[in-house]
């Protein structure tokens, strides 16, 4: 929004106060915003998010596919159906059924920024089933941009290693998130804020020459 966009955001229905603040910001910066609240998982409310957007907005330039659901499991034996379910709808259907219905509004020029992880080639044990959909989402990218760049449409993917948000208190052990980031070459978690420069770049014409590129943001501990 900063940077000129204005911006719809997809949250879910109890993540309602979040949004009413992201929503306030955004309009602090000068731009219009667009609250559309509903669950990814649902294919029907994929395709409504997007259109409802898009009708919005009048019309779509960008698309970031950034919400993602991880629950750590430390044992195979404790990772039900119904989280694994849980988990690759979120991180991978909806990821699908978005960009889907988004391509009949995205124009040439347009760009597709999907959020990876460090998970994706580095994967930690007690994330058996989300380190899998990120690795998904790296493999989404590379042949999705093969496959638009006729159309001059980019695809590209961002992926953070330890950053520091509230999926972290509320997945992982205490033990676990007390050191977290704490082994990366820089020794601390990175910043939400730390993230968005690679997000600008990659949604802004700087980069019209990048597609089918995954960027690592992981304080120097890049197995890429």
């Amino acid at each position: 929004a900063r940077e000129g966009a204005d911006v719809a955001i997809g949250h879910l229905p109890a993540e309602a106060a979040d949004a009413a603040e992201v929503v306030k910001l955004i309009e602090a910066a000068g731009r219009k915003a667009v609250s559309l609240p509903g669950d990814i998982k649902d294919e029907a409310f994929c395709q409504q998010l997007v259109a409802d957007a898009a009708s919005q907005l009048g019309g779509l330039d960008i698309l970031v596919n950034n919400a993602a659901y991880q629950m750590v499991q430390p044992a195979l034996k404790d990772l039900t159906t119904d989280q694994f379910d849980a988990v690759f709808k979120t991180n991978v259907y909806a990821m699908f059924w978005i960009t889907k219905a988004a391509l009949a509004h995205l124009p040439a020029g347009a760009a597709i920024i999907n959020t990876a992880s460090i998970q994706a080639y580095d994967p930690s044990p007690g994330l058996v089933d989300y380190a899998q959909t990120k690795a998904c989402v790296v493999s989404f990218t590379k042949s999705l941009a093969k496959q638009l760049a006729e159309q001059g449409i980019r695809v590209n993917a961002v992926a953070p290693g330890p950053i520091w948000t509230p999926l972290i208190p509320a997945t992982m052990p205490q033990q676990q998130f007390r050191g977290f980031g704490g082994d990366t070459p820089l020794k601390r978690p990175g910043q939400p804020a730390e993230l968005a420069p690679t997000y600008v770049l990659l949604a802004s014409a700087e980069a019209s020459y990048v597609t089918g590129e995954v960027f690592g943001n992981v304080g120097g501990q890049s197995p890429y």
